[in-house]
């Protein structure tokens, strides 16, 4: 049996935003634990603290009971009469996209004085820009992401590398966890994919051609850590499918997997001319397991899911994280020099730091380890930068200065590197 998984990095985010005047939205692909978050870990917090069992209002929009409630008025005039003195209420609402007029519900809730309000939500049309603009200033957004490496080896019976060689085939889904064989592990996620998030889109958006939504997310889980554009994919599709797309109707698929919070996009960034480059682009899964369950568990590359991996964390620790591309003059064969596009994997930003960072599964030469170096040598600014590898041991430094870390090390510690 597993132990409770501590999220301990999300519950300190939900009690530093109490009692601010917000509503606190928990945001995140579905069965990535916002609802055992909110209604578990946190409801247990505020029970230990005092807060009594009355003065917690629950209500789970995605259960049949609940149908009723997912009227505005219905919902608003049942929160109203749980709250029967001056004291402080928490009302913790899940999946409140589901219930009509959300927008109007919240902005009622905001105007109740005692009460601190917190909500779930599994698709990013939760946040869109009317919804932003609609909310600017009074909402407080708190993504969740499937477990991160470190909170799943907190509950692992094995050592690191056998941690790390199941996290990468099978992700980070808390219940895929508690499941004990492969089979069964690979059984979920392939249910949960066909039953939950694909089955979820075709009705949000009313598509009636589900092979091509299948084929369409095939293709993008074959091209983490690739370069890609729509276009690309068109070609890609036609030569893997014999059929047609059109690169409009990817698009429009693309935004449909990344509204569900399935995968996310990486845009280029010109390191010398500061600006963005918005066409080819990367695309990660946020969660591996459902991606290498999309691919048949077939194009099991390590290197480019250990990029991935990278990539969610962080994200996860609330960084910004662009594709680097840095322009090198090189000499040609003819004696002419011409400007060729090195890249840097992740640009990752906060605030005023900033650091470059390389993945690469190994650095079994010095000939490979001068082959990653290389795009960093042509930044001339003095922010850190660094190397992940796959490999192990203590961190250490190149001859050029370089900071090169394992994968386990950094996910297990992302303060070796961070400054968080």
């Amino acid at each position: 049996m597993v132990n409770e998984i501590a999220r301990d990095y999300y519950l300190e985010k939900l009690i530093n935003a109490e009692q601010n005047g917000l509503i606190k939205v928990v945001t995140g692909m579905r069965r990535s634990g916002k609802t055992y978050l909110l209604f578990t870990i946190f409801k247990k917090r505020l029970l230990q603290d005092g807060c009594p069992q009355d003065h917690i209002i629950e209500v789970s929009l995605d259960q049949r009971e609940n149908v009723g409630l997912r009227n505005p008025d219905a919902l608003l005039k049942y929160i109203k009469s749980k709250i029967v003195d001056n004291n402080l209420y928490y009302i913790l609402l899940d999946e409140i996209q589901m219930a009509e007029d959300f927008v109007d519900v919240l902005n009622s809730l905001l105007h109740i004085s005692n009460a601190d309000v917190y909500v779930t939500g599994s698709n990013s049309k939760f946040l869109s820009s009317d919804i932003v603009t609609e909310f600017r200033g009074r909402s407080d957004q708190i993504r969740v992401f499937p477990l991160s490496f470190s909170e799943f080896f907190s509950v692992y019976d094995g050592d690191r590398r056998d941690a790390w060689n199941e996290y990468w085939r099978f992700g980070g889904l808390p219940q895929v966890v508690r499941l004990k064989s492969e089979s069964s592990k690979q059984e979920f996620l392939n249910s949960v994919f066909e039953n939950t998030y694909q089955r979820d889109i075709l009705e949000r958006y009313n598509i009636r051609y589900k092979e091509e939504l299948s084929e369409i997310t095939e293709v993008i889980a074959s091209s983490i850590g690739s370069l890609t554009s729509s276009r690309n994919l068109e070609k890609t599709f036609a030569s893997k499918t014999n059929k047609k797309i059109t690169h409009n109707t990817i698009d429009k698929y693309i935004g449909y997997l990344k509204d569900s919070f399935l995968i996310e996009e990486a845009v280029r960034y010109d390191i010398k001319g500061k600006r963005y480059i918005n066409s080819p682009v990367k695309y990660y899964f946020t969660d591996l397991g459902v991606r290498n369950s999309v691919s048949g568990f077939r194009q099991m590359e390590e290197s480019h899911i250990m990029e991935n991996i990278i990539y969610n964390e962080l994200k996860k620790l609330g960084y910004q994280v662009d594709v680097g591309s840095v322009g090198i003059r090189e000499q040609n064969r003819n004696g002419n020099f011409v400007l060729k596009q090195t890249e840097v994997d992740f640009v990752v930003n906060k605030a005023d730091r900033r650091y470059y960072i390389q993945s690469v599964l190994s650095l079994e030469t010095r000939e490979k380890t001068i082959q990653e170096e290389r795009p960093f040598k042509n930044i001339d600014d003095n922010f850190s930068k660094i190397i992940i590898t796959g490999g192990s041991g203590r961190p250490w430094h190149t001859e050029e200065g370089i900071l090169i870390v394992g994968i386990i090390d950094f996910l297990l510690n992302p303060k070796l590197i961070l400054n968080n």
